[in-house]
């Protein structure tokens, strides 16, 4: 989503511009969950269309898993997996400060901030690994930098984990798929709706 003219992109540490907030409902796996964004963050206004897409094609992890939700924004993943998964474990990294700040207060309302750790990417311990990383990764970034965000958190998975990623097909989500199995990870496409592609990955 884009933010209006002036503001900080969503990916960076500091957004400029007075924090505005707002309350939204993001209708996930059969339940409401009400959740507050701002300005200056990454969908700020809604449930963005490929983060939906990712929860529809998708089901709560069962058991004491423990997840990350990589570039988190205000939470919608984090949170919508600790409501409906009450064994799972979640960090939520970003580097965007309001975002991080959401986040938590999010977490607090909906009563989860026991099971959901919102932090930095450099906040994270070295040796901390995933059974799970479910992620609508920052595209905008550049693909270098995109490379090199995933080439750092993939090998975080736990034997046997697996990371969920949902990209546009007009942001490269095949070549991105072709670039992870060049890397040695078997990259599946599980699902494809309204221009977006889910894709599971695996170390191979």
């Amino acid at each position: 989503m884009s933010e209006p003219t002036g503001q900080a992109h969503y990916f960076d540490e500091s957004p400029t511009g007075p924090e505005q907030r707002r309350s939204i409902i993001a209708r996930v796996w059969g339940s409401e969950i009400e959740l507050t964004t701002a300005n200056g963050v990454f969908a700020g206004t809604e449930l963005d269309r490929g983060t939906a897409i990712l929860l529809r094609e998708s089901t709560p992890p069962q058991g004491p898993v423990r997840l990350l939700d990589l570039g988190c924004g205000y939470g919608s993943i984090a949170l919508a997996v600790a409501t409906h998964a009450d064994e799972v474990r979640v960090d939520a990294v970003d580097v965007n400060e309001r975002a991080l700040a959401l986040c938590r207060d999010n977490a607090r309302a909906l009563g989860v901030a026991d099971r959901v750790r919102v932090l930095r990417p450099e906040q994270v311990e070295p040796e901390v690994r995933y059974d799970a990383i479910w992620s609508n990764p920052p595209i905008r970034i550049g693909k270098p930098a995109l490379h090199a965000l995933l080439l750092q958190w993939l090998p975080r998975l736990a034997p046997g984990g697996e990371a969920r990623l949902v990209v546009g097909k007009n942001l490269g989500a095949d070549t991105l798929q072709r670039w992870l199995v060049e890397q040695g990870y078997a990259c599946e496409r599980v699902a494809s709706a309204k221009g977006f592609r889910v894709l599971v990955v695996r170390a191979s």
